[in-house]
């Protein structure tokens, strides 16, 4: 964010507030000026997956991901462009308008692998429709213990779904389920993400909301831990912030991250990442240990 834009918004952070100096969410009246306020519609991806852009400029690079069956609500739609906010990180940005279906969606499923498939038939030879990426969203109309059948249409493995309130047990092990994942700016899918992205994907299928981007998380999850001059004391789960990047320990050698070094998801000791990083003037900002007990549960 620029300098002229700080002066103008105060405390707000355009990436989790909806507001441009001609459109503002009516929930921000009073707090930012703009030339009309609106409620907004209500709405869900009906996509595998749709990158959200800081500008309505599919040439230029994305901020994150949608994911299918994910709310959101549009505030704005030009030229087939969209300007919403994700209900489930409250992420601001423009997507495709025909990505997206106006209305509430209710899902009853949450995809708990790493990805899966939506099939026309429930069949695994029939072709499938698309990609469902883990923490994808589907409602369920029927089904057996085979197959779900969706509303609207289609049919997943169930194996590969979890009812909304089941989630996994250790976001750690989600985390390492990821190792070999092409490492991809905005990315929060296995066909690539990046190290925030890894970060928030594996907690939101231990059940609980995070934020997107590695300087939100390192201000509001968990509590300071000290860096020690050994990185030493450290649990499986603790998070290691730098200027820009995240790691989540494995055990207390061991990090897991997706860093532009390897291009992809790896583990590899913390001791050599400070090292290799420190080579290019960054050096750890933040130790962090969660206390998931109380993290608000990710309900979008």
């Amino acid at each position: 964010m620029d300098e002229a834009s700080q002066i103008a918004v105060g405390t707000l952070d355009p990436r989790r507030n909806a507001f441009r100096k001609d459109l503002a969410a009516k929930s921000l009246e009073g707090a930012v000026k703009a030339e009309r306020y609106v409620v907004g519609e209500q709405a869900f991806v009906v996509r595998a997956s749709v990158p959200l852009r800081k500008t309505p400029d599919a040439t230029r690079g994305f901020e994150t991901e949608a994911l299918y069956g994910e709310s959101l609500t549009i505030y704005d739609e030009v030229e087939g462009w969209a300007w919403v906010q994700l209900a489930h990180d409250g992420y601001v940005g423009y997507v495709p308008a025909d990505a997206l279906q106006r209305g509430k969606h209710d899902p009853t499923h949450r995809i708990q692998t790493l990805g899966t498939f939506l099939y026309g038939a429930p069949d695994i030879k029939s072709p499938p429709l698309m990609h469902l990426a883990m923490n994808a969203l589907v409602t369920a109309r029927g089904g057996d213990d085979k197959f779900l059948e969706l509303d609207g249409g289609g049919f997943v493995y169930a194996g590969h779904a979890a009812s909304r309130g089941r989630h996994a047990r250790d976001f750690v092990a989600i985390s390492e389920g990821f190792v070999g994942v092409p490492y991809l700016w905005g990315g929060r899918t296995r066909i690539g993400l990046d190290c925030s992205g890894l970060v928030q994907t594996s907690l939101q299928a231990a059940g609980f909301s995070t934020p997107r981007d590695t300087d939100m998380q390192q201000a509001e999850l968990g509590a300071s831990i000290p860096v020690a001059g050994g990185l030493e004391g450290l649990n499986r789960g603790d998070l290691v912030f730098w200027k820009g990047h995240v790691g989540i320990m494995v055990d207390n050698v061991l990090m897991v991250h997706a860093n532009a070094h390897h291009m992809m998801v790896a583990v590899e000791p913390l001791s050599e990442a400070a090292q290799r990083i420190a080579r290019t003037g960054s050096q750890i900002t933040a130790i962090k240990r969660l206390e998931l007990q109380d993290m608000s549960s990710a309900t979008a």
